[in-house]
């Protein structure tokens, strides 16, 4: 299978394996493995992340053969990221991919720092600091709250703002709007700076708020907007970019021990090769959505960065995090994308 493929093949590789991995059965069923694992996230059954899920599923099966089956629930087929947060913790989920700046963050507070508002110019910049020193620091962090962090993150896109009401323009743009935000301090915090007013809503509910105006407006990769049809809610995009965000893969601490060296191993490299794979859809992705997401309605504009970036300066927005992280880990930030404060 090629690595890079179009948003069409995209599609259509989420749908035929999730058929294939049987959707539509119960959630707890009966397996012959010795080792069956639950992996849970919120993403819908057509986005990249589900489909490389899939594949890393049906590669362990295969080269454990068959001692080691993982069940992927995608779509928050086992509750919103709360929920799913709390069996992780509790034993109940072995598995869970979720944002660092999302509710991972309500335990492990530092996960959040790589989601600090336009502190990532591309994805060159990202790589060299995930997968390397500040990665290495988050991923230790997490392991001390007892989950064990795979070596690899899920790339979720850069994040844009939709709105119902109005394009956003300038910083200025975003006073009062009521927009919804996931859960984690980091983003209520930059859109308060920004003088909107923002509201947190687990993804599940997310459409829902949109369609019934609990809120006006979102942020969002390009790839959560199509895949969960929020432009069917939204008017308006501004490319944005202002936060990169990505999913830890995370395991159950107890749950992963119990599972043999030798086996834990082929989950590992598969999941991490899962990921890999699913950074380069998403490259992809980003090139071709803006095309099918303006043939659905969604109007786009490109708003000056800048502007944005200088209004956090002012609203002492960086500093405020940095205390709020430290100093060590806001050096180690600083070395990989520039100095902030």
């Amino acid at each position: 299978m090629k690595d890079i493929v179009n948003r069409r093949t995209l599609l259509k590789r989420a749908t035929s394996v999730a058929l294939a991995a049987g959707i539509g059965l119960p959630i707890r069923r009966a397996s012959a493995a010795e080792f069956p694992l639950r992996w849970g996230f919120n993403l819908a059954e057509s986005h990249p992340i589900t489909a490389r899920a899939r594949e890393a599923a049906q590669r362990v099966l295969s080269e454990t053969k068959g001692r080691v089956e993982i069940n992927v629930f995608p779509n928050n087929q086992l509750g919103g990221d709360t929920d799913m947060l709390s069996q992780l913790r509790a034993g109940g989920l072995d598995l869970f991919l979720n944002s660092g700046i999302n509710v991972l963050s309500t335990i492990v507070p530092s996960a959040s720092i790589y989601g600090l508002g336009f502190i990532f110019p591309d994805y060159d910049a990202v790589w060299k600091a995930m997968d390397g020193e500040l990665g290495d620091a988050l991923r230790l962090n997490i392991g001390k709250a007892n989950l064990v962090p795979m070596a690899k993150m899920w790339d979720n896109g850069f994040r844009n703002i939709t709105t119902s009401t109005k394009q956003i323009n300038t910083p200025a743009d975003l006073k009062g709007v009521k927009i919804r935000v996931p859960v984690g301090a980091l983003w209520t915090s930059m859109f308060q700076a920004f003088g909107a007013a923002p509201t947190a809503i687990n993804y599940s509910e997310l459409y829902s708020a949109l369609q019934t105006k609990i809120v006006d407006g979102q942020e969002n990769s390009l790839a959560n907007i199509f895949t969960a049809n929020l432009f069917e809610v939204q008017k308006y995009c501004a490319l944005t970019g202002h936060m990169w965000d990505a999913f830890f893969c995370v395991a159950n601490k107890r749950n992963w021990e119990a599972i043999p060296k030798d086996l834990r191993d082929i989950v590992a490299t598969a999941i991490n090769d899962a990921a890999l794979s699913e950074r380069k859809d998403m490259a992809t992705l980003a090139t071709s959505l803006r095309g099918d997401l303006s043939k659905k309605g969604l109007v786009f504009n490109e708003p000056d960065v800048n502007a944005f970036r200088d209004a956090l300066r002012t609203a002492g927005f960086y500093k405020e995090w940095r205390a709020k992280y430290g100093e060590e880990l806001w050096t180690i930030l600083e070395r990989t994308t520039g100095k902030l404060t």
